[in-house]
């Protein structure tokens, strides 16, 4: 978030700051008039609640770009709208799943920004320059990334599903047992929280890229709103290796399969892992319900 900050600030907010609250300069004997002098913000840029007010702009706008714009060409071009009348849909669904997003994000804003903050002031692992670690080491960071991200929130939404913490933090995201992309982001706030942790801590582990880092973070919201569109599409060649859509509806209907984010293999380590099969897809409920009412 450091190059965002940055770049917000050069286009936009050191205007908006030196507007909100101006720096009236005391010095009159320069030989320019105070009229022609560069506007400039009493907030210096390095000015710690300058930035934090800032980062929450930004991460609120930011989130809701792509909760909006991902969720919608999901909901619009992927899912099976079919789905909505399966017995286990609720009424005004995809209203309550926006609602329960909408109020989330700005308490999860907070949580995440003394991660942020921590990168804006230095304390990351974010680094400029190709030449800096190469590109073998860039792509391999990614799959490092990837791979860190999904074993560790293997074990946090595991975690989430230990009774007594399931029931405050994690059932509200499980009210959506056939979810709909709209509810890739309809969480507790902690929970939400608590499962973008890997992300933040990946960064001040190991070194990452800076446009890597924000092209990852445009992937893995990108990538929940994937995967909560109730797409049962089995058979494929990759079904055993990467945990897509189909995997994760069989967790949102059985609760206890299919812990991972992009990957089987924590799930099959862990012994959680349940193969997506036809017969599962809860769109034959639907298709069987709709057999009866034409009977």
């Amino acid at each position: 978030m450091d190059f965002v900050l940055s770049t917000a600030d050069s286009l936009l907010l050191d205007k908006v700051w030196a507007h909100v609250l101006p720096l009236h300069p005391t010095n009159t004997s320069s030989e320019y008039p105070i009229s022609v002098l560069p506007a400039t913000s009493a907030w210096s840029r390095d000015y710690i609640p300058r930035q934090l007010l800032s980062l929450s702009v930004l991460t609120l706008l930011g989130i809701y770009a792509l909760y909006f714009i991902f969720a919608w060409l999901s909901y619009r071009f992927i899912f099976n709208h079919d789905m909505m009348r399966h017995p286990k849909f609720l009424p005004n669904q995809v209203r309550l799943e926006i609602m329960t997003s909408v109020r989330a994000f700005p308490v999860m804003t907070l949580l995440t920004l003394p991660w942020f903050q921590a990168e804006v002031m230095g304390y990351s692992k974010l680094y400029d320059g190709l030449d800096t670690y190469g590109w073998p080491y860039l792509f391999a960071s990614i799959l490092l990334f990837l791979l860190f991200t999904d074993y560790c929130i293997y074990w946090v939404h595991r975690w989430l599903h230990i009774p007594f913490i399931y029931k405050v933090l994690h059932k509200p995201h499980h009210k959506w047992i056939i979810p709909s992309p709209w509810s890739s982001h309809a969480f507790h706030p902690v929970d939400g929280y608590l499962q973008s942790v890997p992300y933040h801590l990946f960064v001040f582990l190991f070194p990452l890229h800076r446009m890597v880092y924000l092209g990852l973070f445009v992937f893995v919201n990108f990538w929940s709103i994937f995967i909560h569109d109730s797409d049962m599409i089995t058979g494929h060649p990759l079904e055993t290796v990467i945990n897509g859509p189909a995997h994760h509806t069989l967790h949102h209907i059985y609760f206890t399969v299919n812990y991972g984010q992009y990957f089987t293999w924590a799930d099959r380590v862990g012994n959680s892992y349940r193969q997506p099969e036809k017969s599962l897809d809860p769109l034959l409920e639907v298709q069987l319900k709709g057999n009866k009412k034409e009977q």
